[in-house]
């Protein structure tokens, strides 16, 4: 039997990492979210706003690749790929499809409403593990997912005016920015569903993932910009806007130094644990875009909310309590002469 010193000093040391977790996947995406919308959405100098969004996704996808090459060489592991790099490109592609209509959506519809939206990417995570993955959902799932797409059409039907707020001088087009989030939506569960695949079918380092996915998409976003005849005019306008260029390089860390205390969540304290704070991450991100950029919010889009975040937490709860260890049956109580309580539980 544990001794109650060691058992409170590895409660303490548990809560610790519980905070150290949730401070920094709450404080690396709160800001993330923050400066996404200041850098779309907020002119620069006289009046001049930033529309390279291909641009974002380089300078993100450039330090990801640089800090966890880093990390696979401080850890000796092998450099090479271990999946076809072809399948890191799929990745890599849909990826860089997902971050750009997440940046262009921000053009036409306010932060608010394209967080909670984002919630509705259950639906096509389940489409797609259903056809790449042969997986199958229960009942409540769908259900759940139901509750969640209504209180999300219900925040972007129902808007407080048309959104125009000190910071945002541009009309809002619903119909565009919604597109452009399902877009979002569709690109990002294939991404999730097929990064697990790999994962499961080739037992992938997460850095090893990581590095050869961001490094196609710093090729794959330099192409493109490139083609387009952005870079340049992209480093003309940091130039002339050096407070864009420290937002960007800011975007940049925050985003890759999320990816850490993602993965260190996962590992630590499971999947269960970091869907409810990003559950409640999305929530605080919420409030705090519409404090700092005056987004009013309408009775309508409140109930929207409570049926998307209350949905949210209830299948959260549910799973937590259906990973409970079940009670012992009849037959595999202890019988006379054994003296293990925990005799038959898993």
């Amino acid at each position: 039997m544990a001794e109650p010193d060691s058992i409170g000093a590895e409660k303490e040391n548990k809560l610790w990492k519980g905070l150290f977790a949730v401070t920094g996947i709450m404080a690396t995406l709160v800001i993330y979210g923050v400066l996404q919308e200041k850098i779309m959405r907020v002119p620069y100098g006289n009046k001049e706003y930033f529309k390279y969004s291909l641009f974002l996704v380089f300078c993100n996808r450039l330090t990801t690749s640089a800090v966890s090459a880093g990390a696979l060489l401080a850890s000796k592991k092998v450099l090479d790929p271990v999946a076809p790099v072809y399948k890191y490109c799929l990745i890599s592609v849909t990826n860089i499809l997902t971050t750009t209509c997440q940046y262009e959506a921000l053009k036409y519809v306010s932060f608010p409403v394209q967080t909670l939206a984002k919630c509705a990417k259950m639906i096509p995570v389940m489409v797609w593990g259903t056809l790449i993955m042969q997986k199958k959902y229960k009942g409540f799932d769908y259900f759940v997912a139901f509750l969640v797409t209504i209180g999300c059409s219900i925040f972007i039907l129902f808007p407080a005016g048309d959104d125009i707020s000190p910071h945002n001088n541009r009309r809002e087009n619903t119909v565009w920015g919604v597109s452009l989030m399902a877009g979002y939506l569709g690109f990002d569960g294939f991404t999730s569903t097929f990064q697990d695949k790999l994962f499961i079918g080739y037992n992938m380092e997460i850095h090893n993932q990581i590095f050869y996915t961001t490094l196609c998409s710093c090729v794959l976003s330099f192409t493109g910009l490139i083609l387009q005849g952005h870079f340049l005019a992209a480093l003309d306008f940091v130039s002339r806007h050096r407070d864009c260029l420290c937002d960007i390089a800011l975007l940049s860390t925050v985003a890759t130094a999320s990816q850490f205390f993602i993965s260190y969540t996962i590992r630590t304290f499971g999947a269960l644990t970091f869907a409810a704070i990003m559950t409640t991450r999305q929530l605080v991100s919420i409030m705090l875009s519409c404090v700092w950029f005056s987004h009013p919010l309408s009775w309508e889009q409140w109930i929207g909310s409570v049926i998307v975040f209350g949905s949210l937490y209830a299948k959260n709860l549910s799973k937590n309590r259906s990973q409970k260890p079940p009670l012992p049956k009849a037959s595999e109580l202890p019988r006379d002469g054994e003296t293990d309580p925990l005799k038959g539980l898993p």
